[in-house]
C-alpha cells in the first residue's frame, strides 16, 4: 500500500470512466474476509469491491481508496482543540464545509508528522517545549517525537495553540488516497475489483493505534458499505506482451496481490508462459493467503512451481530470498529461457535483499563476478524483464 500524491490521478485512455480521485466512484463493499487464521500476529483481508460501467483495470494496476479517519478520533480532536464541530472552514479547494467533516475526510489526523510539528510551533512561537522540536539542529529531536505519534498527542502534550479552526489547513497534512495492488483480473471478475490488505495496529506511548484506510477496511468496510474509489494505472508493472515468456513472481505477504491477478489473468486467456511463484509469510497454518487458489493453480499447471517460506515455522528463520538461493541453479536457467522478474512488497528490507539474493543467483550462474551479475540485471532492466511495485 502507498499513499498517493496530492493530485489527479486520471489513469491513460483505457480507464475512461472519468472516476479519478478528485471525482471518485461510490463502491459498495461485496467481500470482505478474514484470510488469516485465529491465532495469526497479523489481520489479512480479501476485499471486493463494485466497479461502475466502464472502470477497467489491467493487472499490475492499484485501486485507490479515499479513507475517513475514525469518528472517536475526529470527537477527540475537537475537544482537545475546544472546537464544537460545526464552525465553518475553507477546504483545499475552498469549498466550505463543517470543520468536523474536514477533520473526518480532509485532513489527516493520523500518523504525526515532522513539517505539522513545525507549522503548529508557528501558531506559539513562545513555547519553549515546541521551539526545541524545529530547526535544523533539532531534526533528530523532532523525528524521534514523531514516531509513533498522531495529532492529537500534539494537542495534549502543548494545548491551546490553536484559536482559529482554518489554522488547521495550514498544519495538518492532506488525508491523501491509499493505493493497493489489484489482486484479480478483470477476466475473471467483470464488474468488481479484489485487493489484499494487511490491517495495520499497534500500541505506542499508551496508547492503541491503527492504519487510517487498513483500519476502516478492517473495521468499518462491512459488505455492503459504500467508499470513494478510483482506478489508478501502474504501466511499469505489467506482464509481458510475449504470453509465452516465463514467469518469476516474488510476493511475500500482501505482495502476493498483484500475482494472484497475473495468473488469473494468464489463466483466463490461455496463455502458455511457465509461472513460478515464491510466496513468504509467518507461520503455514496461520498465515498461507490464498493457499487453496494457489496449490490447485499448482495441481493444474497454471503454476509450474510454487515455493513457499514460512520463516517462525522452524527454529532458523527461512524467507523467499533463502528460497530463491536454494534454487539458484534453476532460476538461472529460467533467466536464461528469458523469464520476466518480479518482486511486489516492502522496499526497505525485503525488496534490497531479495536484488541481492538475485545478484547472487546470476553470479552463480553464470560463473561470474557480482559486477558481472550487475551487468546481466542492467540489461534485463532495460529490456523490462525485472519489475518491481514496492512500498
Amino acid at each position: 500500500m502507498i499513499e498517493v500524491e496530492e493530485r489527479d490521478t486520471k489513469g491513460p485512455a483505457g480507464h475512461s470512466s472519468g472516476y479519478t480521485r478528485n471525482n471518485p466512484f461510490f463502491s459498495t463493499v461485496r467481500v470482505n474476509e478474514l484470510l488469516t487464521a485465529v491465532g495469526s500476529e497479523k489481520e489479512t483481508r480479501h476485499i471486493e469491491l463494485t466497479l461502475d460501467e466502464g472502470m477497467t483495470y489491467t493487472p499490475g494496476d492499484s485501486v485507490g481508496i479515499l479513507p475517513e479517519n475514525r469518528v472517536d478520533a475526529v470527537e477527540e480532536v475537537l475537544a482537545a482543540l475546544g472546537f464544537r464541530g460545526d464552525e465553518r472552514v475553507l477546504d483545499h479547494y475552498k469549498i466550505e464545509i463543517n470543520l468536523e467533516e474536514a477533520l473526518r475526510t480532509r485532513l489527516s489526523i493520523g500518523k504525526l508528522m515532522r513539517g505539522s510539528v513545525k507549522q503548529y510551533a508557528r501558531l506559539a512561537p513562545e513555547l519553549e517545549g515546541l521551539k526545541a522540536l524545529v530547526g535544523l539542529e533539532n531534526k533528530a529531536r523532532a523525528e524521534e517525537y514523531c514516531w509513533g505519534r498522531e495529532f492529537i498527542d500534539l494537542l495534549k502534550d502543548f494545548p491551546g495553540v490553536v484559536k482559529d479552526p482554518q489554522e488547521l489547513f495550514h498544519v495538518l497534512q492532506r488525508l491523501v488516497p491509499r493505493l493497493y495492488s489489484i489482486a484479480s483480473s478483470q477476466k475473471l471478475h467483470r464488474d468488481n475489483v479484489q485487493t489484499t490488505v494487511r490491517v495495520v495496529r499497534y500500541e505506542s506511548h499508551g496508547r492503541s493505534r491503527q492504519g487510517v484506510a487498513s483500519g476502516q477496511l478492517g473495521e468499518r468496510a462491512d459488505v455492503g458499505t459504500t467508499m470513494p474509489i478510483f482506478l489508478h494505472s501502474n504501466v511499469n508493472f505489467r506482464l509481458p506482451q510475449d504470453t509465452a515468456a516465463p514467469l518469476i513472481m516474488i510476493g511475500p505477504g500482501t505482495g502476493i496481490a498483484p500475482f494472484r491477478a497475473f495468473l488469473e489473468e494468464r489463466q483466463a486467456t490461455g496463455q502458455t508462459g511457465d509461472n513460478w511463484l515464491f510466496f513468504g509469510e509467518q507461520r503455514e497454518k496461520l498465515d498461507y493467503l490464498y493457499r487453496e487458489q494457489f496449490q490447485a493453480m499448482h495441481s493444474n499447471g497454471v503454476l509450474k512451481r510454487l515455493d513457499t517460506a514460512f520463516s517462525r515455522d522452524q527454529a532458523k528463520k527461512v524467507y523467499v530470498q533463502d528460497r530463491m538461493q536454494e534454487h539458484a541453479g534453476e532460476l538461472f536457467k529460467w533467466l536464461e529461457r528469458g523469464a520476466y522478474f518480479y518482486v511486489c512488497g516492502d522496499a526497505t528490507r525485503m525488496a534490497k535483499d531479495v536484488e541481492m539474493a538475485l545478484l547472487d543467483v546470476i553470479a552463480k550462474g553464470s560463473n561470474g563476478t557480482l559486477d558481472h551479475a550487475a551487468e546481466y540485471l542492467a540489461v534485463m532492466k532495460k529490456q523490462k524483464r525485472y519489475q518491481r511495485d514496492v512500498y
